[in-house]
């Protein structure tokens, strides 16, 4: 596909019907593709993990939107219920939204999805729904769990990456992983709980990402 020629970089709003969400879209020059995030639980565009996934990946020559998948008054109510974070279809019609904004932008830009706990859950939801082209998805420490019944409609190839340590989240993304029907692939990381907090392990979250989305990337 064609590159974008310019670095770009702006602060966004992505309209809705009846509200829009706030975003980065940070596209560095020659980029073979643009990933949207989705975070997970309680996070935002502003995640520091967000924020540095992002950066590297840009540092691959890749570009990024960053946006948050809740209205400011949304988040405010989740912080106190908890309950808008864990509703998959919302999320991941949120995604779908932003999909298609800036698809309509750029229609020759390859698409990624990198979803974190439950927005790995959304972003499989998504693609699995999208009529817009989405040429690889990354999963870190997702809930594919959440996105079950979508899970064998999802189209994307497929990197789901999952702490050591975390076990009961391997379980459930080895039980997703047999549903799915794209090419697909888990990859585990040693020493690493759910967030990745540990040294040097987000890092590595981040050099296989960038790999899979390079490589779909271009073959698309």
């Amino acid at each position: 596909m064609p590159k974008l020629q310019e670095h770009m970089e702006a602060e966004v709003e992505i309209p809705f019907q009846d509200f829009h969400l706030n975003g980065e879209l940070n596209i560095p020059q020659n980029a073979s593709g643009v990933v949207l995030f989705a975070h997970g639980s309680g996070s935002s565009r502003h995640s520091p993990r967000n924020q540095f996934v992002a950066r590297t990946l840009r540092e691959h020559g890749v570009g990024t939107l960053l946006f948050d998948l809740l209205t400011e008054d949304e988040e405010q109510e989740d912080r106190f219920t908890g309950h808008l974070r864990f509703d998959i279809n919302l999320l991941a019609e949120r995604l779908l939204g932003a999909t298609r904004w800036y698809h309509e932008k750029e229609p020759d830009m390859s698409i990624g999805y990198f979803g974190s706990s439950t927005g790995g859950g959304a972003a499989l939801v998504a693609n699995a729904q999208s009529d817009i082209p989405v040429h690889a998805v990354v999963s870190r420490g997702g809930r594919p769990d959440l996105a079950d019944p979508a899970l064998p409609k999802v189209k994307a190839p497929t990197l789901l990456i999952v702490g050591g340590d975390d076990t009961a989240v391997i379980e459930m993304n080895r039980d997703a992983l047999a549903k799915m029907k794209c090419p697909k692939e888990l990859r585990l990381i040693p020493g690493a709980p759910h967030l990745f907090e540990e040294p040097g392990t987000l890092e590595q979250v981040v050099e296989m990402a960038a790999e899979w989305f390079e490589l779909h990337f271009k073959a698309a």
